[in-house]
């Protein structure tokens, strides 16, 4: 660590862990940046190129986020971002699977396809050049965060690295880095005009929010799952409490964790549903031409001779993006934001499966009754 911040830590020692870091943040406001060494430059191309090589889907990076885990425990968010983003695999087939193709038009599948991919290619190609920059640091045995603000990530997480590497406290850096990457999200996507316009302010967002559609789930042993629902997903507000409520949900039960973990080892992200429950989907569609629609479910269970209910891998899905280069600029503003950094202190059971199944099998009517209503029209 350079010796002002050093200095700066060892008189501040009485503060606690929060104002500690926001002390250090009101000093980064007026400090400048420096100009590098052609040895840092390098050293930046490369955490760029080695980024944009992993972040070519949604399944590179969910790859990518739980090789670098499995090497670095200590980084929770690693495991945390892993699954969170099979998540987001699994809203992308959505769009090709059984349901939605029956409920949104080709082009508003297409809106939220590039919404969905946008937000996931956003959030790596800020998260993953800081954990390779943490690695290198671990290689040279110093930190080397001040390098983030010549690498478009907020000077916030300079801060908050620091404070990891000092002290290796991994809830303060987890949380700090879901306080960055929805803040990240804020302006380049939820405010953005043209994502407002095709899918945020669409009533079939509101209608998958109405479903309880933004379901988050963690498997783990065989077939079991946890999880919460984002009802709010243009609030910063409670996406950040979410990420928090989840960061809890996966790491407070160490059995559970290693489960989870155990769970995700034995099953590679595909994007398919099929993943965590092959008994009600398949990667490949059952469904015979020129049958009638028909109601499938009962009670998370397949009614007696129904098919399973079709979740496509994402590669066979849908094909990689060309993305433009991410919007410049810092989100960090104000310390207060640092208040987010408490704990979570109330204990989340993450009992979801009751719920999820009652929201595929009301997906399941609405796609029947609208295909009903079709053939009377």
């Amino acid at each position: 660590m350079r010796r002002g911040a050093a200095i700066f830590f060892i008189r501040n020692r009485h503060l606690s862990a929060i104002d500690m870091i926001k002390e250090e943040l009101k000093q980064k406001k007026k400090k400048t940046v420096k100009n590098l060494t052609k040895e840092e430059i390098e050293l930046i191309e490369r955490i760029h190129q080695e980024t944009k090589n992993l972040n070519l889907n949604n399944v590179t990076r969910t790859k990518a986020y739980f090789d670098f885990y499995q090497k670095h425990p200590s980084i929770h968010w690693a495991f945390l971002g892993h699954m969170v983003s099979r998540n987001g695999g699994w809203n992308m087939t959505d769009l090709k699977g059984d349901h939605l193709t029956r409920l949104l038009s080709k082009s508003e599948r297409n809106d939220y396809f590039i919404f969905l991919e946008r937000g996931n290619w956003l959030i790596f190609q800020d998260a993953y050049p800081q954990f390779l920059l943490y690695e290198e640091s671990l290689k040279r045995n110093q930190p080397l965060f001040y390098l983030l603000a010549h690498m478009n990530i907020s000077t916030f997480m300079e801060t908050i690295w620091n404070y990891f590497w000092r002290n290796g406290e991994p809830a303060i850096l987890t949380i700090g880095l879901i306080i960055n990457e929805q803040s990240y999200l804020e302006q380049r996507m939820i405010q953005n005009p043209v994502y407002q316009t095709k899918v945020l302010n669409t009533l079939e967002f509101k209608l998958q929010d109405l479903l309880s559609f933004n379901h988050i789930l963690f498997p783990y042993r065989k077939k079991q799952l946890i999880g919460l629902t984002l009802h709010q997903f243009g609030s910063l507000d409670e996406r950040i409490r979410l990420g928090k409520r989840l960061y809890s949900l996966l790491f407070q039960n160490k059995d559970r964790l290693k489960q989870a973990v155990e769970w995700a080892i034995h099953h590679p992200h595909t994007g398919s549903r099929k993943d965590y429950w092959p008994h009600i989907f398949n990667n490949i569609n059952e469904g015979i031409p020129g049958i009638a629609y028909q109601l499938r479910l009962q009670s998370c269970k397949l009614r007696w001779g129904a098919r399973r209910i079709y979740s496509p891998d994402l590669n066979s899905a849908w094909k990689n993006v060309q993305h433009h280069e991410a919007e410049k600029g810092d989100w960090f503003k104000h310390d207060q934001i640092a208040d987010y950094l408490s704990e979570q202190k109330e204990s989340i059971n993450g009992e979801i499966e009751y719920e999820y199944c009652k929201t595929l099998e009301r997906l399941e009517l609405a796609a029947f009754a609208k295909k009903v209503i079709s053939i009377l029209d």
